[in-house]
């Protein structure tokens, strides 16, 4: 049987805010949403990036157990949108499972819940769920898609008692509103498996990503959000929130 190929954008090899512990990050190519505030938009071409087989990066996470095992960290897959490419994941985390790696996907969740994925799930310790936005409006205008599958996704890892992270980019008038904050509690407050809520600042520090690629920054002079901002955030979902 011919090996499974995946196409990587890029590693990270002593991650510290991707999961718990020490994290070996492997930032995959291909995304299919269309996140205005993307920092990463040379990701999202499917065929771009390197092409690994599992037991090559395999090879390349193996140098780092005993990193792993003294901080509690293991490996995290990012994107890129990771989900894109589940079936050459099943064989990886299969491999890294088989080696008692702690395993962890950063994903938007906006995927069908399939047989195969179903079986990535089980192989999945930790999610870190980035929920774009509560309002569905406003996620299609931000991303592309609506956020009904996310949701839905988050609900089924709760349900299957996965840990989840999740996070919120805070993006000035889009994702700040008051009343968007309190609904995205409600919906945060009926999963039982959220371990850690993160609200991460807005910044337009990839725009320069957008330029060289030829393509319109589409946030022009939308303002960073200030660490006011993210406070305020965290005062309306407290007690979710977890330091």
């Amino acid at each position: 049987m011919e090996p499974k190929i995946a196409r990587i954008h890029s590693f990270e090899s002593f991650g510290a805010v991707d999961g718990p512990g020490i994290r070996y990050v492997i930032f995959m190519q291909g995304c299919a949403l269309k996140c205005k505030y993307c920092q990463n938009r040379d990701t999202w071409n499917l065929n771009g990036g390197m092409e690994y087989t599992s037991d090559e990066l395999v090879a390349k996470v193996s140098r780092y157990k005993n990193y792993f095992a003294v901080s509690g960290g293991g490996v995290t897959v990012s994107g890129g949108e990771p989900l894109l490419q589940m079936n050459f994941l099943i064989e990886f985390f299969s491999k890294l499972k088989s080696l008692g790696i702690h395993t962890a996907i950063d994903t938007s969740g906006s995927f069908d819940i399939t047989e195969d994925m179903k079986k990535l799930i089980d192989l999945t310790d930790l999610f870190l769920l980035d929920i774009k936005c509560i309002n569905d409006e406003i996620c299609k205008d931000l991303t592309g898609v609506s956020n009904k599958k996310e949701l839905e996704f988050a609900k089924y890892l709760s349900k299957q008692g996965k840990d989840i992270w999740i996070r919120q980019v805070l993006v000035p008038g889009y994702t700040d509103k008051e009343e968007d904050l309190k609904d995205l509690k409600e919906f945060l407050s009926e999963l039982n498996t959220v371990k850690k809520v993160e609200i991460l600042p807005y910044h337009d520090l990839g725009k320069f990503k957008w330029i060289e690629l030829g393509c319109k920054y589409e946030l022009e002079g939308v303002p960073t959000a200030t660490s006011e901002d993210v406070e305020r955030a965290k005062q309306i979902l407290r007690y979710l929130i977890k330091t």
